[in-house]
């Protein structure tokens, strides 16, 4: 059990039957009346956010989540097949549970997979990958990074915005938590 005195950014707890992490808590002491603190969750199974009080002093089960090591090797329909990095073991993991992560996976990346009591629940990126921009408007002469953007479809098919001097077979960082674009390598 972990009482709120303890409770961090990252954390992920049982509440109600349901797995949630902590993005954000805020510890709030009114002028009368016990303090209370705030927690913003993401539901780790459902993808959403929430926003719950409770009575400082309160306990909430401590989630145990297992993080293995995996790279990913191809898919095959709805399925993508990764191989354990320390035993080599192939398994499959449904399209739905990678979710947003699909925009960002191409062959041989390595990922962990969360599991929680031995059922896979979600996947962790690196925070940046690079991929390389497929299909893109022209640049044109005296364009800047400050002249603006425009957009480019990537390699695993996800499009985004990326400045005017960027081209067709150029590689390009992007950062996984927001899909914005960072640089060109």
């Amino acid at each position: 059990m972990i009482s709120t005195g303890d409770l961090k950014k990252g954390i992920t707890i049982e509440l109600e039957g349901g797995l949630y992490q902590i993005l954000d808590w805020q510890h709030i002491k009114m002028g009368r009346g016990s303090a209370q603190v705030r927690l913003k969750l993401r539901d780790i199974r459902a993808g959403h956010t929430i926003e719950r009080t409770f009575q400082a002093g309160e306990k909430f089960a401590r989630a145990r989540l297992d993080r293995q090591a995996v790279q990913f090797l191809y898919s095959e329909g709805n399925l993508y097949y990764f191989m354990d990095s320390e035993t080599f073991e192939q398994s499959a993991l449904d399209a739905e549970l990678l979710g947003d992560a699909l925009d960002y996976l191409k062959e041989g990346m390595s990922i962990e997979v969360l599991s929680y009591k031995d059922a896979p629940i979600s996947v962790e990126l690196p925070n940046s990958v690079e991929l390389e921009v497929v299909d893109t408007g022209p640049g044109f002469k005296g364009d800047t990074a400050q002249a603006g953007n425009k957009p480019a479809k990537l390699e695993t098919g996800v499009t985004i915005q990326v400045p005017m001097f960027v081209n067709n077979g150029d590689i390009v960082r992007v950062d996984t938590r927001t899909g914005q674009y960072l640089e060109r390598v």
